[in-house]
């Protein structure tokens, strides 16, 4: 008999069917066993005859195949519940569990979480983080598909990191020296120069930061894009908040049960997200929060301190802070005056999102820049090559997966976002 998912079951009253899915929790009555039943689709209320079964062997998280018929009936999960014919079990708990995943909330510390990820995941908080995180990408995807964008999938091992610093991983690539790629920026800067114009790439990112805190990773999902034909860095800005209106639109629409399961809010894009020039920022974070340690960057208060200002002054709970100092941006990234730059930072929620802006298409400026920034030629002589044969004026962006999806759900540590976190210290699972 084929199996049917638990939410399909109201089509069938008064059928034989087969379910089949973990025991999420057993109560034995005197002469009738309830059994709670999950699957990917949700919970099942099933009624055993104890005089015909033996229950004895059925224990929270053991995996089972249950045939019987769908009956009307009031339970807290369901109009319906199975009254079973036959049970078998398919796969039985050997050891006792190191988490009751059978309570409202999963009450264990993230270590123990991330520890026993496997199980972990089987409890519908958690699966919820993902199934919204899967809803994110599926419309950053068909959003840039529907204008013109064309995926692209960049090599993670490189010669040489897109970003020019020494927070890269090392390699060894037989008899060479390579890394792991901190973005895919040059591969899609040549990929627009080799004339696809528009296009984007969801795909790993790493960085050898020591960081050990609540917003870093050490592997995450970068999700990219770059653009040609454009006028300056605010043709990227636009592209990038019409994508995070079909972003949250594809929210309401798919992950309606899941917010609902997470208890969360989903933001909103009331008209135009403000934009505030770099300096303009120090000057408000000085005059409203006497906040004055700041040398050419932002820390995580002073992320903090903006989200407060443009929330309480301007209701968005995202800001585009434009016109970095150009000592604090990479060396591909066109300069704005002597120490300004083309680009730009989305804030959402007290923390940065994505880095973006207009990319340097010049390939005299662009050797200028790089001697700016104290880089060897000779080492981006491949990179470097498209931009002899003709280059657009283009620019790009890239927003870190885990991070929108942390701060989309509230999320306290980014880790709770990643499928098996990378960081400082976590090899495993």
């Amino acid at each position: 008999m084929e199996r049917k998912l638990v939410n399909q079951l109201k089509y069938y009253i008064n059928e034989n069917v087969c379910i089949q899915g973990w025991i999420y929790r057993v109560r034995r009555l005197k002469s009738i066993t309830f059994i709670i039943l999950r699957d990917r689709s949700g919970l099942v209320q099933c009624v055993i005859n104890n005089t015909e079964f033996d229950t004895l062997e059925l224990t929270n998280e053991s995996v089972i195949s249950i045939n019987g018929i769908v009956k009307e009936g009031k339970n807290t999960l369901n109009p319906f519940e199975v009254e079973v014919k036959k049970l078998e079990i398919i796969s039985k708990v050997y050891e006792e569990l190191p988490i009751e995943l059978n309570k409202e909330n999963l009450e264990v510390n993230l270590n123990t979480m991330l520890n026993n990820r496997a199980l972990s995941m089987r409890h519908q908080k958690v699966t919820a983080i993902f199934k919204v995180q899967n809803i994110i990408v599926n419309a950053f995807r068909e959003f840039l598909n529907n204008n013109g964008f064309t995926e692209i999938h960049t090599p993670k091992i490189v010669k040489e990191g897109a970003e020019g610093g020494t927070e890269v991983f090392e390699v060894k690539y037989f008899e060479d020296k390579a890394y792991l790629a901190q973005s895919p920026q040059f591969y899609k800067q040549m990929m627009v120069g080799a004339g696809l114009e528009r296009v984007f790439e969801v795909g790993h990112a790493y960085r050898a930061e020591e960081h050990n805190t609540n917003r870093h990773l050490n592997e995450y999902v970068s999700m990219d894009l770059e653009m040609g034909f454009i006028e300056d860095e605010g043709d990227i800005m636009i592209m990038e908040e019409e994508l995070l209106k079909y972003i949250i639109q594809s929210l309401k629409k798919h992950g309606k049960e899941y917010v609902e399961i997470l208890g969360i809010s989903i933001p909103e894009i009331n008209g135009e997200i403000p934009k505030l020039d770099f300096n303009e920022a120090l000057e408000i974070l000085k005059r409203e929060y006497n906040k004055t340690d700041l040398e050419g960057d932002l820390d995580p208060e002073a992320e903090k301190l903006l989200y407060k200002y443009s929330k309480e002054k301007l209701n968005s709970e995202f800001i585009f802070l434009t016109n970095y100092p150009r000592k604090k941006r990479p060396m591909y990234t066109m300069p704005k005056g002597e120490f300004g730059t083309h680009s730009f930072d989305l804030l959402f929620r007290g923390i940065e999102i994505t880095t973006g802006g207009q990319r340097i298409h010049d390939y005299n400026m662009l050797i200028e820049n790089m001697k700016y920034k104290g880089l060897t030629i000779e080492d981006y002589e491949n990179y470097l090559s498209i931009f002899k044969y003709g280059m657009p004026k283009h620019g790009g962006m890239a927003i870190g997966l885990e991070r929108i999806t942390a701060k989309v759900l509230g999320l306290e540590n980014v880790r709770e976002a990643t499928l098996f976190p990378r960081d400082r210290k976590r090899l495993v699972p």
